[in-house]
């Protein structure tokens, strides 16, 4: 197979599998030798682990390879990953660097061209259609998600309104009055934004908005209902990261909603046992793992998201493997009395009970010698107080119940606590 096979988006989506297979290997087999040629880190990472990129002949010879971590890429910080001079680079994003130092990744325009394309592809995925208004609020600047989604609404025929994140109030005027039919942001903020359309005295179900495409923190299916009947909407689970490309990678399917297909002609996913590394079979759960296929400035190889999934097969789009919708990370896992729990799984349950809101926050703090949880989680301005605390006594045995361990749960007047503005902080640990 020649790589102008497969090269825009329709012919990818109507490949058969064992051809996607041989694009894939072909594509691998060049990543591979452009990043041991050019990148010092893979080229050492690969002399350690005594393999060279002609060793690999086959998709399953990838688990020869090794590992990088966002650790890796920190410590090249700032260009050391990057397989292109800098000459060549025409746009540089990063992370926050909130628990260090940030990840810089680097695109040339082949790069940008790309995930344009691959934007754009998740969009009509989502049901956008060219001619649609599109409001998007993801944070621009460094972060990938304004930006990225910005150009893939343009090349899809769109027309994008680029509000970016926070002036909530201004975003509720603006849905209003420029009747967008698409939205792009974050679950969590959307929610937000449905709170100041009603402060605004508008309903948040007469909005023009069909479609919401939500990513960049984990959501659960509760959350997607909650919201779809909130605003009226269809509401699509879209997933990316920076480190390998940005939103983009993988996109759920409005016509079936059952977890977002990975776009394989551009990136390899494997499923690994986070404990050991060793991959698991398709079906089974672990953590997420890609290598980027086609990246020039900055491939991956064998990138550890941290994201636990597991892979299914394709629906809407049978050559493209689906992941499970993620709803939690190896690192966000909290250990409580020996008890492993996710964040997602308290809002799980918070979502099932409808005399409390979506607002709420995880404090971990430690009482004597042990940890402690605590659900601090607004009432309802329509509901009383003794209501919302009956239904929190309700929500402290489900969580009993389902999870297997005791927390405390606060009620807090409405307004207190953060709203989102983009990626939603849930736990707050005191200890």
């Amino acid at each position: 197979m020649t790589e102008i096979t497969a090269r825009t988006a329709a012919d990818a989506l109507q490949l058969e599998p064992e051809q996607l297979r041989a694009l894939q290997l072909e594509r691998l087999q060049r990543t591979l030798h452009h990043a041991y040629e050019n990148v010092p880190f893979t080229r050492l990472a690969f002399q350690r682990a005594g393999v060279h990129p002609d060793d690999i002949r086959s998709l399953a010879d990838i688990a020869r390879l090794p590992f990088t971590t966002k650790d890796d890429l920190r410590e090249y910080y700032p260009f050391g990953m990057f397989a292109v001079p800098m000459s060549d680079v025409r746009r540089i994003h990063a992370s926050s660097g909130t628990t260090g130092r940030p990840t810089v990744v680097g695109y040339t325009q082949t790069d940008l061209d790309t995930w344009a394309d691959l934007i754009a592809r998740s969009l009509r995925a989502s049901g956008v259609q060219p001619g649609w208004k599109v409001h998007n609020a993801y944070g621009y600047g460094l972060f990938t998600g304004g930006l990225g989604a910005h150009t893939g609404i343009e090349r899809l025929g769109a027309t994008v309104i680029p509000m970016s994140g926070g002036q909530t109030a201004r975003q509720a005027q603006l849905i209003h009055d420029f009747e967008p039919d698409a939205i792009m942001c974050t679950p969590t903020y959307l929610l937000t934004i449905a709170d100041a359309l009603e402060e605004a005295g508008i309903d948040p179900r007469s909005t023009s908005l069909k479609v919401g495409i939500l990513g960049a923190e984990p959501w659960t299916n509760e959350m997607r209902h909650q919201i779809e009947q909130r605003l009226d909407i269809d509401a699509v689970d879209i997933y990316g990261l920076s480190e390998v490309m940005g939103p983009g990678v993988a996109m759920e399917s409005v016509t079936t909603k059952d977890g977002p297909h990975i776009w394989e002609d551009h990136f390899l996913p494997e499923v690994i046992d986070p404990a050991t590394g060793e991959p698991v079979p398709d079906g089974e759960p672990g953590e997420l793992v890609f290598t980027s296929l086609t990246k020039q400035a900055f491939p991956v190889i064998r990138y550890r998201t941290k994201d636990l999934t597991r892979l299914l097969p394709g629906s809407a789009y049978p050559a493209m493997r689906r992941m499970e919708k993620i709803t939690g990370r190896d690192d966000d896992m909290i250990i409580l009395r020996g008890v492993n729990l996710f964040p997602t799984q308290i809002e799980e349950l918070v979502l099932g009970i409808e005399t409390l809101t979506p607002h709420f926050v995880l404090e971990l703090t430690r009482q004597g010698r042990m940890d402690a949880l605590t659900v601090r989680i607004e009432r309802h301005p329509a509901v009383s107080l003794a209501t919302c605390e009956a239904a929190a006594e309700v929500l402290k045995l489900r969580i009993k119940q389902s999870i297997g361990t005791t927390v405390e749960v606060r009620i807090e007047e409405p307004g207190t606590l953060p709203r989102s503005e983009g990626k939603y902080k849930r736990l707050y640990d005191l200890r």
